[in-house]
């Protein structure tokens, strides 16, 4: 006789083994129709499953974060359920769920068109009005092989061929449908109302090259209409705001097949980027950090040192010399660092001790994973490491944690999540250390009440970290900072510091990044802004304009004059009429535009338009200058 703790403390009493769904049953008929799934002593299972002991049970309907994920999953299985009775000839491989929504891979004879989507949509819609039922049955693994060999599916027959023997499988069953899979999935499928189709694209299997080239249907589902109307606007939006299209018609940079995931920066993005060094630069100094430089091009030696070598070396780039000398381009600053800290001798009187380094990194990434600023080879990190006592190291964290969200205020990112991700399976250093590192990180959070959602397993190999998580005006989340602590490269590489008692100690050592990758950051920078950067922050200010050619000299001196008073401005003095020019500039999304004519020229004014069209009439070049500088950073 089963009793189950519900959440709000009430405990219901069985006579004998329950469903989930007869829990909700037994509760209210509203919320049985609502059941989509149960959590069973904090294990997702189906509605059907049947609980045989005490437990305590979680229902879950379209209102919790798992009851999407469910309608996410059974929605993959709906659009193969739906291509199989269209294409009875397609072949099934895998549907998991990915971020925003779906996807499932097929094997077919021929490619699926922009039409064969529509179809498939409305199949799904059919099946989905059906409210055809969902049940979960198992099979040994030897039957499920046979199984799905006897209905063509060999692709099915391989994913469990590769399980091990011995294994009971749990396949789901909707109508004349059949899948391989651990679920769980929603009761029927008119649980599903609220999906679409997004996009075709090719996938291999198993994401081999050598195999097959699947085609994979990308989807994504919703519990609410309104939500998918949203989901959509902000795709759209997205695609307005795609920092690669705004770079290159803003002139910012571009990348070409010479150089795969480089940048070639044009004066105008060289000059945002170079805004963001000086920014960062001077918030560092005002921090205490000290800036370095190391090298790009370090021996093999030093990477086996501090384990990346073991760790990392599928993501390094090489090069061995005449002499069979080994080296790599660094794909990280902190070896650098190290080597930094361990030439000359330190007291605890110099910790803690702030490095920061804007380090140019390397790292290997496959080609089909490069995108734009956002994914690639050679970068830029706002690197720093600190050096401290085991006894500074907590307020170090806080004082970092701090630094980064007052930065990301200042480009406009009030909303930050933050992540801790503690030990990994791959890990070096004892326990005792990931103690210490992890309480660390833990402590400063705490003590600042700063809420943060915990990743277990997830943290470098080296220590555990934090990551800030930026929410963009689209509502996109994007991971930049980081702050890991580490005693375990101290060790590695022997460095230490004399103590009060003139004893050697091994110090701690911070990893800390705030933009991350400058590239990545920039990128990030273009889409929130649309390209409409703020006043202080533009790499043009402002356009100074003529109405005719009689204001050119007049035109030159005001912006000589501007550029002395440190405003970004550029002339455009061509025999070409007002309002193209006007149109023109409109579309590089510059704070400002100056109009001269004769009457500005006589009087020693400017006329004043702002990048929303906003007239600001005749201002003298001191107002003028006054307005720029009030919409600079203090």
């Amino acid at each position: 006789m089963p009793d189950i703790r519900l959440p709000d403390g009430s405990i219901r009493s069985f006579e004998q083994p329950v469903t989930v769904a007869g829990v909700a049953a037994s509760i209210g008929a509203g919320l049985a129709r609502a059941t989509l799934a149960g959590k069973v002593d904090g294990k997702l299972v189906d509605a059907s499953h049947l609980i045989e002991h005490n437990a305590d049970l979680v229902i879950v309907t379209e209102r919790d974060a798992d009851g999407l994920d469910i309608i996410r999953h059974s929605s993959a299985h709906l659009l193969a359920h739906a291509v199989k009775t269209l294409f009875p000839d397609a072949q099934v491989t895998i549907g998991p769920t990915i971020e925003n929504g779906f996807y499932y891979d097929f094997s077919y004879k021929r490619p699926f068109t922009p039409d064969d989507l529509a179809a498939i949509e409305k199949k799904m819609a059919e099946l989905a009005k059906a409210d055809i039922p969902v049940e979960r049955y198992e099979l040994p693994r030897d039957e499920a092989i046979a199984y799905f060999k006897s209905i063509g599916e060999a692709y099915k027959a391989e994913i469990i061929e590769s399980i091990p023997a011995g294994e009971v499988l749990s396949l789901y069953r909707q109508g004349d449908f059949t899948d391989l899979c651990r679920g769980p999935h929603v009761p029927s499928t008119g649980k599903i109302k609220v999906f679409k189709l997004m996009k075709l694209a090719g996938a291999y299997w198993r994401g081999n090259s050598k195999n097959e080239m699947l085609q994979r249907v990308y989807g994504t589902a919703f519990m609410k209409k309104e939500e998918l109307e949203a989901y959509l606007h902000m795709l759209e939006e997205a695609e307005k705001r795609d920092h690669r299209k705004l770079g290159q018609q803003l002139d910012l940079f571009h990348m070409q097949d010479e150089a795969p995931g480089s940048v070639f920066w044009h004066p105008k993005g060289w000059r945002l980027f170079q805004s963001l060094i000086n920014y960062m630069r001077q918030r560092q100094e005002q921090a205490g950090y000290v800036e370095v430089n190391t090298p790009d091009v370090m021996d093999r030696g030093l990477w086996e040192t501090s384990g990346h070598w073991f760790n990392y070396r599928e993501n390094m780039f090489t090069t061995q010399t005449e002499d069979e000398r080994v080296f790599a381009l660094k794909p990280m600053n902190c070896p650098g660092a190290v080597s930094m800290y361990a030439h000359g001798l330190h007291s605890y009187r110099d910790l803690p001790m702030r490095m920061a380094e804007f380090g140019k990194v390397h790292r290997y990434e496959p080609s089909g994973a490069l995108h734009g600023l956002l994914r690639v080879r050679h970068f830029t990190q706002d690197d720093a490491h600190i050096f401290c006592t085991e006894a500074q190291m907590e307020q170090e964290c806080r004082d970092v944690v701090a630094l980064i969200l007052d930065i990301y205020k200042d480009f406009g990112f009030d909303n930050v999540r933050i992540k801790l991700s503690t030990r990994p399976e791959n890990r070096i250093g004892s326990d005792e250390i990931w103690d210490k590192l992890e309480g660390a990180l833990s402590s400063a959070l705490e003590s600042m009440n700063m809420p943060y959602e915990l990743f277990p397993g997830e943290g470098a190999f080296y220590g555990p970290k934090l990551e800030f998580v930026l929410r963009d005006t689209l509502g996109r989340d994007w991971q930049c900072g980081t702050l890991q602590v580490d005693m375990n490269l101290p060790e590695r590489f022997d460095i230490s510091y004399v103590a009060e008692d003139n004893s050697r100690k091994r110090p701690v050592m911070l990893h800390r990044a705030l933009f991350g990758s400058l590239e990545r950051f920039t990128g990030i920078l273009i889409e929130h802004y649309a390209g409409a950067f703020p006043t202080w922050l533009a790499p043009q200010q402002a356009v100074v304009m003529t109405i005719t050619e009689a204001q050119c000299d007049y035109a030159r001196d005001v912006v000589a004059q501007l550029r002395a008073a440190g405003v970004r401005v550029e002339a455009d003095l061509r025999n070409e009429k007002i309002g193209y020019k006007i149109r023109e500039h409109s579309l590089q999304k510059l704070p400002y535009q100056i109009i001269i004519g004769d009457k500005e020229k006589a009087g020693g004014l400017v006329a004043v338009r702002t990048r929303t069209g906003e007239d600001l009439g005749q201002l003298t070049l001191s107002q003028f200058i006054e307005r720029i500088k009030s919409e600079t950073l203090a």
